[in-house]
């Protein structure tokens, strides 16, 4: 029976978000068979093509599902109802139980003549409710309802045993607490705002409390907790034990899973618990979002966009070609065994052929798969320098299957640890230094020493064996498996630099593409040899069969090299290739009078200079050719983590330019790469890419590439992988550019970097480029500040004669500058701010961070604290 409180109430008209034409009210037998009153969302459609029926949990109600009712579209219907004893329906005073509300549910969907095709959303305890219900529907034989899809978002089927409950639920479990903060206060309700990032709005914090006015009204806030079976004779344990169990019978329905990583309650623990058992799922995981995620991330669309994706071919399909591969194939090459594959050049300038390379990579293997018992598929981070472990460890992972996480350290401790949860390795190779983060960190993985511990130190790291002795005691008779070249290969994370790190996921078979593409594309021989002071590319190295090293330098920080280590490198493998980003070439330009008294004639074997990373300037390049470099060929490679190369240029090539008005635009980067397509989404004139594409010479809008070589998606990033996957197989770069009349791509900046000028988005790097080449000015950001539409431009300078604290130029040079910026792209520029140093991102020392950048300067002109940005 229902109680005196429980008299038919609707949500407040002005609730923030919520639409009154929403609230339904239905009558349904419960799980008992009485008749009792539901309130639901229901947003109308009769005649929809589909239904989507979303389920909350505790403490929350319908509410929840606000913004997913307003962006669903015209012909798809949502049901979300409140569940008994919560929200705006009928109180009955009666405890419930999980399997009780599963057949409440069943009774409420019977009674709507719930039918057609059906996706189901669910949040926190709504997740096994729902799940129940799915379960129960599927085991019908006469069922109306075509399940189509299923969404979860923080929730939870199981407590892992080897890890203790969340602790708000075990506090709220405490006897003595749980009545005084679910039911007489309005404690757990609060709480629950306090697991939001950010915190929850007060108007949105005034939607979820009102149904929860009074003690009654709360009563079921409390049974609902009570619910959760935390010991394994509660009477619950079975019923969730079953629906945990039946996901394995889930692997047809196509289901998605939506994470708040910062959540306090359903941790990352149990997401990774549902991908066990939901191994087919999609996954996209924000990693900061709480437990309300749907108030912290915008999940609505997230659910809309995957909903129309449903049974399209997924944007991150691996490739199908099931062909075996070997990525070590170099290493067994009987014409290179007795040449140098790495030198190093740090310590005892340790140095290892080809042969005794594949030797170890072949021991490394049989080691990790017969001895630590690591799986095909099973994924290895590796936090070991670039050198002779590190290549051993890679190679040796391809071989035998596993995949390689590759995390750069110069992402910093907070980032790396970020990365390291989203891939969520199964082991961790590392130096000491690497595991002792491991350790304090808590980063996941088995871990395994790079190189020999003693016994108090591997347990103070937490090592449970290292390479050597691994390798000791492996059989030397190990039937490796055989990896294919669908396989996933490898995961690599971004520089963070243009946003949030991510982490790539390349299969066997574009990794190979990646390698053969960069051969073709530089005329790469056995006869060459390498000095990559580029970390990412030093790894390509021996599968390119070439003699390579890395200075001794810290590989996290390119403008620590300069011309004296550049030198040592060269001249230690008499280098016919230097790879090195824009900061370190240019500390290496600026430091070249420091070898006045040294011989050079080893700069003079170096036939190709490759810089990538960020924009080049040409005259940098010209410099280092005529000062350091004085045979070599330059080339600027264009790419991204996600395709590397897509186009190339040389120094020559960029000289002799046909602008033809282009260089509004910004900076060429060549022809597209043997095997890479590319074109642009044209921008609107807010600077946001319209999604459709132009031959159209000189227009302006987003890079699209496709190639052999491409990513295959982000790791744990559905959303990311989906919006920069566009039809047809392009990846959308993020970077704006054009392409001429002859074919050649040129790059302006990011699509996040526009400035939405008065006449339409322009491109920062023009206006960079223009000022950067003026006395005094070592390089410089340009940024938009104001509304989209009527920005203006604002110049940020990185000035030799750096001034203490930032400070608007002078009016020469704010002059100069304005002359400057008005010759190459017809633009004004508001006012100049001169710092001592841009904020660039760790890995390349290059990439400037516009966005904040122009955030900061916002806050000065309007007289804020002046401070470095």
């Amino acid at each position: 029976m229902t109680t005196a409180d429980s008299a038919d109430r609707l949500p407040p008209a002005d609730l923030d978000g919520w639409d009154p034409s929403w609230s339904r009210l239905v009558d349904a037998p419960d799980h008992t068979g009485e008749l009792v009153r539901w309130h639901m969302l229901d947003n109308g459609p009769t005649d929809a093509a589909l239904t989507v029926l979303a389920v909350h949990g505790n403490p929350t109600w319908s509410y929840t599902w606000r913004h997913l009712a307003a962006a669903l579209p015209a012909d798809v219907r949502l049901i979300a109802p409140d569940q008994l004893d919560m929200g705006y329906s009928a109180r009955s005073g009666r405890t419930r139980r999980l399997a009780d509300r599963i057949a409440d549910l069943l009774g409420l969907t019977d009674a709507l003549q719930l039918s057609g095709d059906v996706v189901v959303v669910a949040h926190d305890w709504g997740g096994p409710v729902s799940l129940g219900w799915l379960q129960a529907e599927l085991a019908r034989t006469d069922s109306p309802i075509n399940l189509v899809g299923l969404v979860l978002t923080n929730t939870a089927v199981h407590q892992p045993p080897d890890a203790s409950a969340p602790t708000v639920i075990r506090t709220a479990r405490t006897p003595g607490i749980l009545r005084r903060a679910t039911v007489d206060t309005t404690a757990f309700l609060r709480g629950m705002f306090e697991l939001s990032n950010p915190r929850t709005p007060a108007a949105v914090r005034r939607g979820y409390l009102a149904p929860y006015d009074t003690a009654e009204r709360r009563a079921a806030i409390a049974t609902f907790v009570e619910d959760i079976p935390l010991e394994s004779d509660h009477p619950t344990a079975a019923t969730l034990d079953a629906i945990a169990d039946g996901l394995t019978g889930l692997g047809d329905l196509p289901t998605l899973l939506v994470w708040g990583a910062g959540d306090r309650v359903f941790s990352d623990l149990y997401l990774h618990d549902l991908e066990s058992r939901l191994p087919h799922a999609d996954v996209h995981r924000h990693p900061s979002a709480g437990h309300l995620v749907s108030e912290d991330i915008d999940v609505a669309s997230i659910v809309v966009d995957w909903i129309a994706a449903r049974g399209a071919e997924p944007s991150d399909a691996t490739d199908a070609s099931a062909a075996p591969i070997d990525l070590t194939e170099r290493l067994r090459d009987p014409a290179l065994a007795d040449r140098v594959a790495i030198r190093e050049m740090a310590g005892a300038g340790t140095s290892v052929t080809f042969g005794e390379l594949d030797d170890l990579v072949q021991a490394t293997a049989e080691a990790l798969f017969g001895v630590a018992a690591i799986a095909p598929g099973d994924r290895v981070a590796l936090m070991v320098p670039p050198g002779i472990d590190l290549a051993v460890a890679l190679y040796a992972c391809w071989r035998m299957g596993a995949v390689p996480v590759l995390v750069d350290g110069g992402l910093g401790p907070t980032r790396m640890s970020a990365a390291m949860r989203v891939a969520n390795p199964d082991y961790l190779i590392g130096i000491p230094k690497a595991l002792a983060a491991a350790r304090t960190l808590r980063w996941p993985g088995r871990r395994i020493a790079s190189s020999a511990l003693s016994s108090p130190m591997a347990r103070l790291l937490g090592a449970t064996d290292d390479l050597a002795g691994l390798r000791r005691r492996r059989a030397a008779d190990t039937l490796l498996p055989t990896p294919k070249g669908s396989d996933e290969a490898a995961i690599v994370f971004t520089s963070g630099s243009t946003g949030p790190s991510k982490g790539v996921r390349y299969t066997g078979e574009r990794i190979r593409a990646q390698v053969q593409t960069l051969i073709d594309l530089y005329d790469i021989t056995p006869e060459d040899s390498l000095v990559a002071a580029f970390a990412p590319f030093a790894l390509y190295g021996p599968a390119m069969g070439l003699t390579s090293t890395v200075p001794d330098m810290d590989v996290s920080a390119p403008g620590s090299l300069d011309a004296s280590t550049l030198l040592d490198a060269v001249e230690a493998v008499d280098a016919t290739m230097v790879f090195a980003s824009p900061a370190a070439i240019l500390k290496v330009v600026e430091s070249i009078d420091e070898l006045d008294s040294r011989d050079c004639a080893a700069f003079d074997h170096v036939r190709l200079l490759l810089s990538a990373g960020a924009p080049v300037p040409t005259h940098l390049l010209r410099t280092a050719i005529d000062t350091v470099l004085p045979n070599a060929e330059a080339h600027t490679p264009y790419g991204m983590t996600e395709c590397l190369p897509v186009a190339s240029i040389d120094l020559t090539a960029l000289e002799s330019l046909d602008t033809d008005g282009l260089d509004e635009i910004g900076v060429c980067v060549g022809r597209p790469a043997p095997g890479v397509d590319a074109t642009v989404s044209p921008l609107d004139e807010l600077g946001t890419p319209t999604g459709q594409i132009t031959d159209a010479p000189g227009t302006l809008g987003e890079v699209w590439v496709q190639a052999g070589h491409m990513r295959v998606g982000y790791e744990r990033l559905w959303h990311t992988t989906h919006r920069a996957s566009p039809a047809g197989g392009w990846h959308a770069t993020g970077d704006i550019g054009a392409i001429d009349a002859a074919g050649q791509l040129w790059i302006g900046g990011r699509t996040a970097h526009v400035i939405c000028s008065p006449r339409g988005p322009v491109a920062p790097v023009p206006i960079e480029r223009a000022v950067d080449v003026l006395d005094g000015i070592r390089r410089s950001a340009a940024v938009g500040v104001g509304p989209p539409g009527a920005q203006v431009v604002v110049v940020i300078a990185e000035v030799v004669d750096a001034p203490k604290k930032p400070q608007q130029s002078s009016l020469d040079r704010l002059d100069e500058i304005r002359k400057a910026v008005a010759d190459a792209v017809g633009l004004d520029v508001a006012t100049c701010l001169e710092v001592a140093a841009l904020p660039v991102d760790r890995r390349h020392n290059s990439k400037i961070d516009r966005s904040a950048l122009a955030e900061w300067a916002l806050r000065v002109l309007e007289g804020g604290e002046v401070k470095a940005p």
